[in-house]
């Protein structure tokens, strides 16, 4: 059996074998108060006996073969014990000892002989907590936690041991049903977690915390084997990569910074992003409760117009929606209501109602009759122990009993996390209403539940999943070499994408190219040395005549001579391309762990400027582009901002293709590419490669 099958012996395992001192006892106590019914043995020379249990003196005189082991010992008897165990044949082990690869150079040797020592065995760790099951109950955990048995919930991954001990603590009401911390992934990766995971019907999502990802590949198979099975993954994304090479010639670097290429492979796969520890968890919180949100509408009842103004502004920049109520909702809160309440959503619906139960639930019901996917009370308890708090639980039960009456999702959210107490919780899971601790948590959950089931049908209609999985980092070039405009021009040209009408010349024979092109035209120096021409004012622009293209060569020429053009390669003479609607930046990066990806952003001038950016990986389709291209804030100009004239988006996706499928094919050659600006012409007149830079292996 491969160490990925012997994981399910891991996570759920009918015996246990504890190698290990003294301490062990934390984690066998662990076992004993989560109900694990399953065999506990443990071994140890120097006792007889460990926490109740006898010992065995030695691995070898184990009786049986353990599903799963625990080993809390040193490093260096760690490679040897685990080397005994996967010999017995033992299902999967948990490492706690650290000093491994963290550590550098000597590190990564011992854990290059843990690795070895593992065989087929399923091993988690070296330097971590381990893994607590709260569907049956055995904890490979040598610490506190603060879980309980559950029959289903969330299981959390999580690349840090203190993440994961705290997740267990957070007192949110959250179903855990696995935590695992999986400290240095010498053996299992976070794709080998999310394929056992999603075998189990009782996960109903999956949260990852994570620092970085070692295979892309494989967590990007595992990712959407997650999305076919309807099993939700959110992540909390700390740190960033490194680049595998950075960029120095071109403004794409300082458009998109590491941890972008992130953004852009969740995105892809569907993975929701929480910014924040606490978002992480309530959007686990409402996934496993309410599962995703069919759609972004939300009814939105209030007990003050504090409360409704900043829901309402903390929904709009997530895209939530907050319909208007209809006509017989107006008529039915009027008559509820009285004079002294503005109609509208959100609804502050005063003091009129308040602690009269059935008044509340009527109130209630109207709102969740309308057109909303889900309907959010905030509500905010007093301190525990100190106020009298039926009026707030008869708003609980009113909206407990609404949600029964309409059948609809109901959510109740507290504006700071405290003011919803864990009696009051309980008391609305108990009536199917999911409670939410802090309105920007709140609003994010219910963002990333809806966009995943967006993104879930999205990725259902691509016509295969596999074309999501970024394609391999490939071989870096040796040699690569900085091609001049011209060069990268018609290497461009020949994969699609279009370029303006241009011919070389010498300084002499210019303005006879010139006259030949037809004016007005532009002209440059064809100098690889000279990046970016305009940065160096070697470049002339709408040049109408003979004479403005002989003062322009001269002016050109001394500026290239300037900033290091030898000025022998003559000069470039294209025809002016003029009504540019909008101007893209298209910029190539490479990492070592995720490939080639493409950046597309605000172009032209003003590219470091506004900084408006989004980034794609390799290979690319036409769907994730248009996604790209529509998230920018340029595109307002490309469909036509304040009557001005529309531009052709489409062949502005076209060329990004085109741009991209020329990378992709020569991934093993390119080091770096550049197209600033591709101006994007008015519809149905095409877009232009103005200017471009590659960078890719000598011929």
């Amino acid at each position: 059996m491969t160490p990925r099958g012997n994981v399910q012996r891991l996570l759920a395992p009918r015996s246990i074998v504890f190698v290990g001192g003294r301490d062990l006892a934390g984690a066998i106590h662990n076992c004993e108060d989560l109900g694990y019914e399953g065999r506990i043995l443990v071994v140890n020379p120097k006792y007889e006996e460990l926490a109740g249990y006898p010992c065995y003196p030695s691995i070898a005189e184990l009786p049986e073969a353990p599903d799963a082991a625990f080993v809390g010992i040193r490093r260096e008897a760690t490679i040897e014990a685990v080397g005994e165990l996967a010999a017995l044949g033992v299902g999967g082990c948990v490492c706690y000892a650290a000093g491994f690869a963290e550590l550098g150079h000597e590190g990564e040797a011992l854990q290059e002989e843990l690795v070895a020592a593992a065989g087929e065995m399923a091993l988690v760790g070296p330097n971590c907590y381990g893994m607590l099951n709260y569907l049956e109950g055995p904890a490979l955990w040598p610490d506190l936690h603060g879980g309980e048995r559950t029959e289903r919930g969330v299981a959390v991954v999580s690349q840090s041991g203190n993440i994961s001990l705290n997740v267990t603590m957070a007192d949110r009401s959250l179903p855990l049903s696995h935590v695992i911390s999986i400290g240095n992934q010498a053996v299992l990766g976070l794709a080998d977690y999310v394929d056992a995971l999603i075998e189990d019907p009782r996960v109903q999502a999956i949260g990852l915390y994570v620092e970085g990802i070692k295979d892309v590949g494989a967590f990007s198979r595992a990712a959407l084997r997650a999305q076919e099975r309807g099993v939700p993954v959110v992540a909390l994304k700390s740190g960033s990569s490194s680049l595998g090479t950075r960029i120095t010639r071109s403004h794409t670097s300082s458009l998109s910074d590491p941890d972008e290429l992130y953004d852009a492979l969740f995105e892809r796969l569907g993975i929701v992003r929480a910014g924040t520890l606490a978002k992480f968890l309530e959007t686990l919180k409402l996934l496993a409760y309410t599962g995703p949100l069919k759609g972004r509408k939300i009814g939105v009842l209030a007990g003050s117009g504090g409360d409704s103004a900043m829901f309402a502004d903390l929904a709009a920049p997530l895209g939530l929606s907050l319909p208007e109520l209809d006509d017989s909702q107006e008529a039915a809160f009027a008559e509820q209501l009285g004079d002294f309440v503005s109609i509208s959503n959100p609804l502050d619906y005063n003091t009129a109602v308040w602690g009269d139960r059935e008044k509340l639930q009527r109130c209630f019901t109207t709102m969740m009759r309308g057109e909303f996917d889900v309907t959010v009370l905030t509500l905010d308890y007093p301190r525990g122990g100190e106020w009298d708090v039926d009026a707030w639980n008869a708003a609980a039960d009113a909206l407990i009993s609404s949600q029964k009456e309409t059948c609809k999702v109901a959510a109740v959210a507290c504006t700071i996390p405290e003011l919803l107490p864990s009696d009051a919780r309980q008391r609305l899971l108990d009536g199917g209403v999911v409670p939410l601790q802090g309105l920007p948590e709140a609003t994010a959950a219910l963002a990333g539940a809806a966009w995943y089931a967006e993104r879930r049908r999205e990725i259902s209609d691509e016509d295969s999943a596999e074309s999501l999985v970024p394609a391999a980092p490939g071989r870096a070039p040796r040699k690569p070499r900085l091609l001049d405009e011209w060069e990268s021009k018609r290497l461009l040209a020949a994969s699609g994408v279009r370029v303006p009408e241009a011919r070389t010349s010498s300084a002499g024979e210019a303005a006879g190219v010139a006259a030949g092109i037809g004016y007005p035209v532009v002209v440059k120096p064809v100098a690889a040395e000279l990046a970016h021409k305009s940065d160096h004012d070697a470049v002339a622009l709408d040049l109408r005549d003979d004479s403005e293209v002989r003062t322009a060569v001269e002016r050109v020429a001394a500026a290239g001579l300037s900033n290091g053009s030898n000025g022998e390669d003559g000069f470039l003479i294209e025809r002016m391309v003029r009504g540019a609607v909008a101007e893209l930046i298209i910029g190539l990066r490479r990492d070592e762990r995720f490939g080639l990806a493409l950046v597309v952003g605000s172009g032209g001038t003003l590219t470091e400027l506004v900084r408006d950016s989004a980034t794609v990986l390799l290979p690319a389709g036409r769907a994730e582009i248009s996604r790209a291209l529509d998230s920018l804030k340029v595109s307002a100009l490309i469909s036509g901002f304040r009557g001005g004239p529309a531009g052709d988006r489409e062949a502005a996706v076209q060329a990004v293709l085109d741009i991209s499928a020329f990378a992709d094919e020569r991934r093993d050659e390119i080091e770096e590419l550049e197209v600033n600006p591709l101006l994007v012409l008015p519809r149905g007149e095409g877009a232009v490669a103005a200017d471009a830079l590659i960078r890719m292996q000598s011929e």
